[in-house]
């Protein structure tokens, strides 16, 4: 039977435990743990029970064998104050219910379709910029996912809105240190500054969204994209409704932003690191070239960019932009040796265990070749979508997304890091740089 006593753990502090700690530096913290107490960690952030795993046994334990024994950690669920019940959020039959709804959207031939679409944004984009020109990457890449969303998902022109989008992004993005306080349930209600904040950018976002709904409610007609489809969808396995404004407004913000945030930051870290790795760049250039001969990429190329996808898996290795994965027990459940009581959360972090030199070679390495040879890594060693049930909808779209913006910007530029700028990561939801990343353009 399995012993009741805890897995090993730092002493914590009375009434806060660790919690301070954790939200001073969340990498290194949960690193600390790992190098301290090994791949199973007890530690307690307040009064809540906390399990760290770093074993990709566990976290498949989690993830997929006892899956239903699971809900999204206390973070996504305060995170309904903005998302409503998304994809993200919502729990049980609802959340089988609308992913069921929305998968056609990201079937074969709509993604087909995005590639084309995609493509033509980029080649815009990057005929905006000037040689020897200095960028903020991660804030062009965050304009550029924009606009591509905004297409892609719901057939309009969301970039000239990419400020006011931009804006209400960080503001709820910063709302993730505050959900994470204690008592944050009761504090959201009061007229603080930060709720006030939150408020005027949800509203933003609100008016983008149900400006959207209202104009094809009117129209009556298929715009052949995901905001269609959720609105023409009816559940034929239960009652055969809709959804409501309410609900289509859910799903479309859930998207909107996760559509949007995760790829920027992926691809942002990607071309930092591409700039630190010269000779990377340069093989990358060399299959680009060869596989395309000057014309832009298109989504049946993406066989001949294996490179471009090595480098871009390499890229969220190191920097996945979802840095950590959280859930909270149903009801009691064991790992190894040891009863967890049910309500405990479990943490999992992609950022840790893919750098974990356990199942990685020198993994602090940038190296895109090792995704080319034969390996027998557990394949919970490398989750930067999840897994399971819960495995992100879009992941196929994210991929395509990244090779292709990537294949299609490096035909034209070089990207390279000004000197003397510092880039540290700052884990908010998702993995963002800390001061930006200053970049200086260059021709090829």
């Amino acid at each position: 039977m399995p012993e009741v006593a805890c897995p090993p753990g730092p002493i914590s502090w009375p009434i806060v435990g660790q919690l301070p700690a954790f939200r001073k530096d969340p990498l290194a913290f949960l690193e600390g743990l790992t190098a301290k107490y090994g791949d199973l960690v007890f530690v307690r952030f307040g009064n809540q029970n906390v399990y760290f795993l770093n074993d990709p046994k566990l976290i498949e334990q989690v993830l997929v064998t006892e899956n239903q024994n699971f809900t999204k950690s206390r973070v996504l669920q305060r995170a309904r104050i903005f998302l409503g019940d998304g994809l993200l959020t919502v729990e049980g039959q609802n959340h089988l219910r609308q992913r069921r709804l929305v998968q056609p959207a990201f079937h074969r031939e709509r993604l087909m379709g995005y590639a084309t679409d995609m493509v033509a944004i980029g080649d815009r984009f990057r005929d905006g910029w000037q040689h020897g020109a200095q960028v903020d990457i991660d804030k062009e890449m965050m304009r550029l996912t924009l606009a591509i969303v905004g297409k892609t998902l719901f057939s309009a022109d969301v970039e000239s809105e990419a400020r006011d989008v931009g804006e209400a992004m960080e503001t709820l993005l910063g709302m993730f240190k505050f959900v994470m306080l204690p008592f944050s349930n009761i504090l959201e209600k009061l007229p603080l500054p930060v709720m006030k904040r939150f408020r005027k950018a949800q509203a933003s976002l609100d008016n983008i969204i149900y400006g959207l709904i209202r104009q094809r409610r009117a129209e009556g007609r298929d715009h052949g994209d995901l905001l269609s489809m959720l609105l023409d969808a009816r559940d034929e396995e239960g009652d055969g409704s809709g959804m409501t404004d309410k609900q289509v407004r859910d799903e479309a913000l859930t998207l909107f932003i996760a559509g949007h945030e995760t790829t920027a930051n992926a691809l942002a870290w990607t071309w930092y690191l591409l700039s630190l790795h010269p000779d990377v760049e340069s093989r990358m250039h060399q299959e680009i070239d060869q596989a395309l001969d000057g014309r832009l990429p298109e989504f049946n190329d993406l066989p001949t960019l294996s490179y471009v996808e090595h480098v871009v898996a390499e890229s969220m290795r190191l920097y996945p932009p979802a840095w950590v994965i959280g859930r909270q027990a149903r009801e009691q459940f064991t790992l190894r040796d040891y009863n967890v009581p049910a309500k405990s959360i479990v943490l999992m972090s992609p950022y840790v265990t893919q750098r974990s030199k356990e199942f990685w070679p020198d993994p602090l390495t940038f190296n895109p070749e090792r995704w080319a040879a034969a390996n027998d890594r557990p394949k919970f060693a490398y989750f930067p979508f999840g897994g399971g049930p819960r495995l992100c909808i879009g992941e196929r779209f994210a991929w395509m997304e990244s090779v292709l913006m990537i294949t299609a910007i490096a035909q034209k530029w070089r990207l390279r890091l000004v000197p003397g700028h510092i880039v540290e990561p700052k884990p908010l939801i998702t993995l963002r740089p800390k001061n930006g990343i200053k970049m200086r353009v260059e021709a090829r």
